[in-house]
Order: structure tokens, then C-alpha cells, then sequence
């Protein structure tokens, strides 16, 4: 394997912890075809070295431009499959890229179908799943919102995602302006057009992919293992879904929910349909299930583990999954895990979100709901004697029967807090 030396003058402190966080990511990321191949890294007074794999068949950017400025729809998947492969393999460790675009993609030669490699960590950093980013980086064009905002995590590449699979299919990009001022203001207020060609004449599931990338509630962004498993890209070829460190997140909040949250969510599990079940099945089998079917919290640990790699001593996401594995709870089978790892924001993000939340509370209503009183669900809710129950909470039961009305299935959903509730 050819290789080639990477030259960084030192200059300040900063910029010198910037590129040692380089060498240590490159060097703890490993074992991914999609990665750029780190060997060595060396440093004098002066400089640091840093030798990996030589790439001869130039940026995605080239390509498309070479292409005329966009790709057909399959050739768009083969190269939107690599990508997703390689940043869902980084998530997962902890590791979020902060600067992807099609300048960041090389081809491993001169081949058309040789593989695409994730390049330049400079700006990457080590993120806890619960933990969010604050300083402001990235290139214009593919920074998402909440990173203007100065509070993201990895959802904030799959942003950039969403912006190179646009430029992939129109050749356009989907915030334009003359200045960076004007570019950002477009990224946190303007939406992508759809309506202008080629986009008219493109499947629904190349739409809705790009869609649910460029959704600026980072909350309702699909994740790369999420985005592996939609129609647009499962469909076409044969695609491995990676572990998913969202589950872990959401199975923490439903195991810490209230009965009655457990039982709402447990309902809107049971309107997915087989499509949208595909990804939970997926990612329960990654969990090694019991011959009868069941999974512990101690599942949640071993099968992180085996997808490990340094980098997540670095990102301490070890430590994020015990504090979910020292919880204490019975074994799930695969429905109450489909309640579990369910989101409720991403689910909102579908067009047929109405339909769902509505048959949800139909189950509900049949099973699970009951008469209630404030009091009692202030006690669920875990609010405090100081807030007024009967002004916060009155529409959340229905008159009638005393029962959760819709608006309180809705909001019990999210797992609203008592610290949220004054404002609702």
C-alpha cells in the first residue's frame, strides 16, 4: 500500500492540540474499508508528520463535477452507502467528523469503482452520546443549524450528509449566497427547494431520504444507521445496519419513564409498520437476543463492546452505556424494545405522523387508559407542589371520563418534565 507524508508546521497551542487530537483519532479509528488508512505519525520542533494511505483517484467533488454535476439516483446510492457506512462506524466510537463535503471523500484510485475514504480529521473531536458541542466549525455550505446555535453532537454530519446527497442528485446546492453571512442565514431560515428539475422527476424515497437529513430539528434527523435502512438505499443493494448508539439513549429515557409514558409509547410501537420495523429488528438482533428472545441491559454492553475500537476510551462512551447497564430492569422482548427505542421527534418528522399518533391513542384508550386525576399524574410527571396543576395540566385530561386526552397522550410522548411543563 502506497503511502503519503502529511506536513503541519506548529504555530500555536491551539493549533497543536488540534492536529495530536488528529494523530490520536486516526489512530484509534481502525478497521473500517471507508477510512483513510493512518501508519505513522512523527514530530520534531517544528512539525508534526503524518503518514496514511495514498488515494489517487482524486475528491467526490471532481467526480461530480466530471459527471456534468450530478449523479443518476443508483449511482448516488453506491456512493451515499459509503458514506453513511464509514460516518455511522465513527458515531458509534464517539467520533464526530464536523467537516464533511465532498472535498472530504477521495477515491482510493483512478477505478470508478474503487472505494470512497473519509479523509481530514482536523476539525473532528471525541463527543459522549449525552454530551454537546459548543464551538463553531465546519465549511459554509454543510454546517447544519445547531451548530450555528452552538449546541450539537453527531447529528450535525448528518446534516452535511443531507446537503452532499442533494448536491448529488440535482447538482445544486441547497443553501446558496454571495457571503458566509448570507449562507448561514439561509441554512437556519430558508428550505431546500424540491420543486425545481430535476427534483420532479426523482423517486419519492430519493425526497424523502434527502429530507429527513435536511430536517433542521437536529431531534428529527435520521442517524447514517437509521439513513442505512431506508427504502432509498436498503433497496437497492445489500447493506449491513451497524449498531446504533441512539437506541441506548432512548431505552435510558424509557426505562426512566413513568408507567403510564411506558404504556403510551408502547402503543404508537404497535402502528409501525414492517418498513419502519425493519431498522428495530436489525438493531435487536445486534443485540444477541436470548433463544427465547429477550434481551438484558447487559446486552446493551457486550454488543457495544464487540464493535469497539481506542477511540471510545477517548470518547467515553463506555461510561455512558453503564450508567444504562446499572439501571435495573426486567428482560424485554422485541415489543416492549420497539416501545423503548422508538422516537417519538423522528416519528413526527413523517408525513404520516397524524395517522400513527391517532391510532396510538385509540390503543391507548383501549388499553391502557384510564380515569385519572391531576394529582396522580402530577405524581407520574413528578411536578412539584409549587406548580398550579389545574391551569398546567387541564388539558391533558379529557372532562368527560377523566381520562388522558389526546393533547396529554401527545405531550406524554415526549416524556415531558416537570421542568418543562410551566411553559407549555
Amino acid at each position: 500500500m502506497r503511502s503519503i507524508a502529511l506536513i503541519w508546521k506548529m504555530t500555536t497551542a491551539i493549533a497543536i492540540e488540534d492536529v495530536r487530537r488528529e494523530v490520536r483519532i486516526l489512530s484509534s479509528l481502525t478497521g473500517h474499508s471507508n477510512l483513510v488508512q493512518f501508519y505513522d505519525a512523527f514530530e520534531d520542533e517544528d512539525n508534526v508528520y503524518i503518514v496514511m494511505e495514498l488515494c489517487k483517484g482524486g475528491e467526490l467533488l471532481d467526480k461530480i463535477l466530471a459527471r456534468g454535476g450530478k449523479y443518476s439516483e443508483e449511482d448516488a446510492k453506491v456512493v451515499m452507502l459509503q458514506i453513511l457506512s464509514v460516518v455511522s462506524f465513527c458515531h458509534l466510537q464517539g467520533v464526530v467528523h464536523r467537516d464533511l463535503k465532498p472535498e472530504n471523500f477521495l477515491f482510493s484510485s483512478k477505478d470508478e469503482n474503487s472505494a470512497l475514504k473519509v479523509i481530514d480529521f482536523g476539525l473532528s473531536d471525541f463527543v459522549k452520546p449525552d454530551e454537546r458541542l459548543n464551538d463553531i466549525v465546519g465549511s459554509a455550505y454543510y454546517v447544519a443549524p445547531e451548530v450555528l446555535h452552538r449546541s450539537y453532537g453527531t447529528e450535525g454530519d448528518m446534516w452535511s450528509i443531507g446537503v452532499i446527497a442533494y448536491i448529488l442528485l440535482c447538482g445544486s446546492r441547497p443553501f446558496w449566497a454571495r457571503t458566509e453571512s448570507g449562507i448561514f442565514r439561509a441554512v437556519l431560515k430558508a428550505d431546500p427547494s424540491f420543486d425545481e428539475p430535476p427534483w420532479p422527476t426523482m423517486s419519492a424515497e430519493a425526497k424523502d431520504f434527502v429530507k429527513r437529513l435536511l430536517n433542521k430539528d437536529y431531534r428529527k434527523r435520521m442517524t447514517a444507521a437509521q439513513a442505512l435502512s431506508h427504502p432509498w438505499i436498503r433497496n437497492a443493494q445489500q447493506v449491513k445496519i451497524p449498531l446504533d448508539m441512539i437506541i441506548y439513549k432512548l431505552m435510558r429515557a424509557y426505562i426512566s419513564s413513568s408507567s403510564l409514558r411506558k404504556s403510551a409509547l408502547r402503543a404508537l410501537a404497535k402502528t409501525l409498520t414492517a418498513n419502519q420495523l425493519f431498522y428495530l429488528k436489525e438493531q435487536f438482533e445486534l443485540l444477541g437476543p436470548n433463544k427465547n428472545g429477550y434481551i438484558s441491559l447487559q446486552n446493551l454492553k457486550s454488543a457495544l463492546v464487540k464493535n469497539s475500537t481506542d477511540a471510545m476510551k477517548d470518547s467515553r462512551v463506555i461510561d455512558f452505556v453503564n450508567t444504562v447497564c446499572t439501571l435495573q430492569y426486567r428482560k424485554l422482548d422485541f415489543e416492549e424494545f420497539a416501545a423503548s427505542a422508538i422516537s417519538v421527534y423522528q416519528m413526527e418528522a413523517l408525513e404520516t405522523w397524524e395517522q400513527h399518533a391517532r391510532r396510538a391513542y385509540e390503543l391507548f384508550d383501549k388499553e391502557g387508559n384510564r380515569p385519572i386525576v391531576i394529582e396522580e399524574l402530577a405524581s407520574e410527571l413528578g411536578l412539584g407542589p409549587s406548580v398550579p396543576l389545574h391551569v398546567v395540566l387541564q388539558d391533558w385530561i379529557r372532562h368527560a371520563d377523566g381520562k388522558l386526552s389526546f393533547l396529554g397522550f401527545i405531550k406524554l410522548l415526549h416524556g415531558v418534565s416537570s421542568r418543562s411543563i410551566p411553559k407549555a
